[in-house]
């Protein structure tokens, strides 16, 4: 398994995950976003040839990170699916009856058009936003909702953050990212079949690269702060 970095934020304690997830400690709680699962076969629906394997592997890394932490939920922060149901729900639902104990709290994302049956009988519970302890989750940072006596520190997804690194011989390479910022932060995309956004962050902001693994080298996924 790779090795997540501990960042204590807002009093509480978050393991940055390789695999693009945090774990949060006090609340025993898996917290991801954007895996857009279904994607690759809406593509194949289409007429794009994408091999289902990029799915299988979302798949079978969400599994990993589940077995690993051993969370108590998982906090989708928006977009779990991509579109309307389709054959790769069924290796889903596989997967939701091996972990059927395991509750699933969706934030609905733009993405998430599945019927309200579907969802009840996958047991995966859908609210437009959702507060929990000082947080509050939400899929579009734009569509927060309005504070109260106290602004909770929002965690958002949506815009599939990166950042670029300069290394030698004025080389850049871009890399999904967390970024933190003083009142949102914005979850990199969990699912690999999604394209990025690059954020330009302020000096005040903690940012994290998420450096992928290199199995050819022997080398492990790494989060690297900036």
């Amino acid at each position: 398994m790779q090795a997540s970095e501990k960042f204590l934020w807002k009093q509480q304690t978050l393991w940055l995950s390789p695999e693009r997830c945090i774990f949060w400690e006090e609340q025993q709680s898996l917290i991801l976003s954007d895996l857009h699962f279904g994607k690759t076969g809406h593509f194949r629906k289409s007429g794009i040839a994408v091999p289902q394997g990029v799915y299988r592997d979302d798949l079978q890394r969400l599994v990993s990170q589940v077995q690993y932490f051993k969370p108590q939920q998982l906090i989708v922060v928006g977009d779990l699916f991509h579109s309307k149901a389709n054959k790769e729900m069924e290796l889903f639902e596989k997967w939701r009856n091996d972990f059927s104990s395991l509750h699933i709290q969706l934030v609905q994302g733009n993405h998430d058009i599945l019927t309200g049956a579907w969802y009840k009988q996958a047991g995966i519970d859908v609210c437009p936003h959702l507060a929990l302890d000082n947080f509050c989750f939400v899929h579009d940072i734009q569509d927060a909702c309005e504070p109260g006596p106290t602004e909770p520190y929002y965690f958002s997804g949506h815009l599939h953050p990166a950042v670029s690194i300069s290394g030698a011989g004025r080389q850049t390479l871009k890399f999904p990212c967390f970024y933190f910022g003083e009142k949102f932060s914005i979850l990199p995309a969990f699912g690999k079949f999604t394209g990025t956004a690059m954020i330009e962050p302020n000096r005040c902001d903690s940012v994290f690269a998420i450096l992928p693994a290199n199995h050819l080298k022997g080398e492990k996924g790494a989060v690297l702060k900036l």
